[in-house]
Parts: C-alpha cells; structure tokens; sequence
C-alpha cells in the first residue's frame, strides 16, 4: 500500500508540472513574442519610452494618455476608498443588518457589462461635462463604480479577519469617539487589505478601453489603440509595459495577502485612550 501510494503521489506531481509548464508555455510564449518584436530595432523603442521628454515630443496623445489615466488612477483609489472604508466600517460596527445590502449594491456592477454601463452612464456624463467639462479625469466617477466588486471584497476579508465589534467596544469603553475607531483602532488593523483594494483599482483602471473610448476620453489603453495604426512596435511596447506594470501590482497584492493575519497586527488601544 506504502509503494501505490507513493506512485501515485509522483504521478499527481508529475500532472501538476505538466499542467504548469502548458500553461507557463501558454502564457509566457505571447509575452516572448512581444519583448521579440519591440527589440528589433536593437532597442530603441525601449529606450524612447524610458526617456520621456522625446516620448511626449514624438507620441504626444500617447504622453497624454498615460498621464491620464495616472492621474485617473490615484483619483479613483482615492475616491473609493474615502467612499468605501467608513462605509465597510460603520456597517459591521453599527448597522450589520444592512451588510447583505450594502454587498449587493457593491458587487452589482460585477453582473452588468461595460457596454450596459456605458449606456446608462452616457446621460450622467453630458451633466458631468457640461458642469466639469470634458477632461478624462471626470472617468473618476465611472472607474469608482467599476472597482467597486473587487475592492469591496479586498476589504470586507480584511474587516473578516478581524474582530471588529470587540475592538470598538474596547476602544468605546477607554474613551474614544467613533472617528478615532474608525481611523486609529480598526484602520491600522486592515492596512493590509486596504493596500490591496487601492492596487486592484490601479491595476483596472490601467487596463480599462471600453468606457474611456465609448465616452470620448482619453487614457492609455484608448492612446494604444490610436498608436496601434501608426507604430505598432510602439504600441506593443507600451502594452507590454503597462502589463507588466499590473503584474507587478498583483504580485505585490499576492505578498501582502499572504501576510500572516495574528495578534502583532492588531493596533495597541492605548492609541485610543490617548487621544480620547
């Protein structure tokens, strides 16, 4: 029985690895074609897109659209999380009824594709432009509405790991208003899960084309596309790096959720007390 079993633990992993290097094949094989085609020249795509004054000079709507959709993606982190956090926060503290509401309305967006958001999102934004006007920053407003599924749940499983209530009694009974709860008690306490939503929401926006291109707005996977017809070798340059730019965010994402979840993450309620 020993020898079967520990056959069959050798063929299981030879599955495993057979699986893995298909799949490493699959997908490293599109990315190697890639890195092949941009250094034809002997690299100097690469290197006009790492010296950005003749990038801006050369590909002006490309400079454009990657400062948009930077500015985009700090614009949107910033607004989901001032809208989210506290929300997520009061919810399990205060009001846990309405948490299978709250859920619902956040992971809405998930079902609804982005050529149905566009449309009824396309009335909202002739408002918007005609009181904003029509910079691809007002895409902030639409971009928050996406992420909210994925950040919503980076979020929520830290809130999980946690034990919320008995940190707000504690930090109630030496003192300490709601606010200083929220921001000094079980802020710190999800640092981690609020790192990872705010990463997801870069990685989305970074990679989002149907509702900047459907709204008339401008960012870099729209700046690809437009490239695309006159420099392909620029334009496959510069969807390799922003791919690569994600895969970056979400193996820092993968890191910080594998952080062990234990006591010495827990903020000290002296905290509370002495600001109470």
């Amino acid at each position: 029985m020993a020898g079967l079993r520990a056959r069959r633990a050798r063929r299981q992993r030879a599955f495993r690895w057979a699986v893995l290097l298909v799949l490493g094949v699959f997908f490293l094989l599109p990315l190697v074609a890639m890195v092949e085609f941009t250094t034809r020249d002997g690299g100097g795509t690469w290197r006009l897109l790492a010296d950005w004054p003749r990038l801006s000079e050369t590909y002006p709507d490309l400079s454009a659209g990657v400062v948009a959709s930077l500015g985009q993606a700090a614009l949107t982190s910033l607004l989901m999380l001032v809208l989210l956090v506290p929300t997520a926060i009061w919810v399990r503290i205060r009001l846990p009824w309405l948490r299978r509401f709250v859920e619902f309305i956040c992971l809405l967006p998930l079902t609804i594709p982005a050529i149905v958001l566009v449309v009824g999102l396309a009335p909202v934004y002739a408002w918007v432009t005609y009181f904003l006007g029509g910079s691809s920053l007002t895409l902030t407003f639409a971009y928050t509405i996406l992420v909210l599924p994925y950040a919503y749940r980076a979020i929520d499983a830290g809130l999980s790991a946690i034990d919320v209530r008995t940190l707000a009694e504690a930090a109630r009974s030496l003192g300490a208003g709601w606010a200083t709860v929220m921001w000094r008690v079980v802020l710190p306490n999800i640092r981690s899960a609020v790192l990872s939503a705010a990463f997801l929401t870069v990685a989305l926006v970074l990679g989002e084309f149907t509702i900047a291109s459907l709204l008339n707005r401008t960012n870099v996977q729209v700046a690809i596309n437009f490239l695309g017809k006159s420099s392909a070798t620029m334009s496959v340059a510069v969807s390799l790096a922003a791919l690569l730019l994600a895969f970056v965010l979400l193996l820092l994402l993968s890191l910080l959720g594998g952080r062990r979840r234990d006591g010495s993450e827990v903020a000290p309620l002296s905290t509370a007390k002495e600001s109470a």
